[in-house]
């Protein structure tokens, strides 16, 4: 199914989107590098903390938990609406399987 027809599909209800939320969450974490963002910004929490900021460290270090269990937690939806806007990246996720199709509703 090519993008056109598949956001046509979609926007009419003609087809069921399946994205397993546990490899979209590892996909999207993967592909924005959530690791290396959210390591040093708990760094920086902690850092904040030692010199004397304890609240806006800890404040630091609760984004640098919260932001990225958002992200995974949420990421069939990110997913669902770049393939819905991307050619290219839908089929990226229908090529690995993450996102599956089936006919009707």
């Amino acid at each position: 199914m090519t993008h056109s027809e598949f956001v046509a599909a979609y926007q009419r209800g003609g087809i069921k989107v399946e994205i397993e939320p546990q490899a979209a969450a590892r996909f999207l974490s993967a592909r924005l590098l959530l690791p290396f963002i959210a390591l040093p910004v708990l760094g920086m929490g902690v850092a904040l903390a030692l010199v004397g900021w304890i609240y806006t460290g800890l404040a630091i270090i609760a984004i640098g938990f919260v932001v990225p269990r958002l992200i995974k937690h949420n990421a069939p939806r990110f997913i669902l609406t770049q393939a819905l806007q991307d050619a290219s990246f839908y089929d990226e996720v229908t090529n690995s399987g993450l996102l599956k199709l089936t006919s009707g509703v």
